[in-house]
């Protein structure tokens, strides 16, 4: 009776250790394959080997009746007060490993987070610069990126050379055209910019056009689509009316506002109902990209 009663005694703390010790290493080995490579780090590794440091001596205490000692540097006396201090010492153990696993799944999951974010944002990146390079181009080729009308329609306008100190508005537009075509979007800005303030007539529907132009090749693309329009508005039966039409919907299209740019292409089909070739073809590109009907 007084052996097993001692048994007893020895036995029933270990239950508890044998049922927390599974839980460690069901969390190690649960962990995502995309996750393999942070599990067979040095970390990782002393985790594994901790855990199963401790599922041996816990193998080897059941099958000796719990009469081996525990792993101290004293043996502990085979008393149910020895073997309760173990217990708490396995059982505090364990929680502190599994508290460093949670530790280290959790800055997997920050490090993921992080990855997904640079990649989207390094995604959008890649789209911008392929856009501005399309858009930065001369002619209006099948090719042709969104806003490659509004590029070919100044490449079709002869460039009066800048000059070096450019005031007057056809002076100020010659010299942002020429930015334009070398991709110097700021200065086309800024000479745009001056030349609205004392332009009129045709001058000031082509410079509120090399303004919209030269924010499309910033990637202002919501400022780029209103100047667009405002150039459209100042003078909407003008040659200069289908290609603003046109940079509306290639901003709009550049922003993801695929509804909004058919409704621009929409617009254009109903006021030039016989476009020239360009146009047209640069129309069709658009409401493709747009899934216009």
């Amino acid at each position: 009776m007084m052996k097993r009663g001692l048994m007893t005694s020895i036995t029933a703390p270990w239950r508890a250790v044998a049922l927390c010790l599974p839980v460690a290493t069901v969390l190690v080995a649960s962990a995502p394959a995309a996750h393999a490579q942070d599990v067979t780090s040095r970390e990782g590794l002393a985790l594994q080997n901790q855990i199963m440091a401790l599922k041996q001596a816990m193998s080897q205490m059941q099958t000796s009746g719990g009469a081996m000692a525990p792993p101290s540097a004293t043996p502990a006396p085979s008393s149910s007060s020895g073997n309760g201090d173990l217990t708490a010492q396995l059982l505090d153990r364990v929680t502190t490993l599994e508290q460093q696993q949670r530790d280290m799944r959790g800055e997997i999951d920050q490090l993921t987070n992080d990855l997904q974010q640079k990649t989207a944002a390094l995604s959008k990146q890649i789209a911008d610069n392929q856009f501005a390079a399309q858009n930065g181009g001369g002619g209006g080729g099948g090719g042709a990126a969104p806003a490659a009308a509004a590029a070919a329609g100044a490449a079709s306008e002869s460039a009066a050379p800048a000059k070096s100190a450019a005031t007057t508005p056809d002076a100020l537009l010659a010299s942002g055209k020429a930015a334009l075509q070398k991709r110097d979007y700021d200065t086309a800005h800024d000479n745009a910019e001056r030349a609205l303030k004392n332009a009129k007539g045709a001058f000031k529907v082509d410079a509120q056009f090399l303004l919209a132009q030269s924010l499309a090749g910033q990637k202002q693309y919501r400022q780029s689509a209103v100047a667009y329009y405002d150039a459209y508005r100042q003078s909407p039966k003008s040659a200069r009316a289908p290609d603003a039409l046109l940079g509306v919907s290639a901003s709009l299209l550049a922003m993801g506002d695929k509804k909004a740019a058919c409704q621009a292409l929409g617009k254009l089909k109903a006021e030039f109902p016989s476009p020239t070739q360009r146009v047209s073809h640069a129309a069709e590109i658009y409401a493709g990209r747009g899934g216009c009907q």
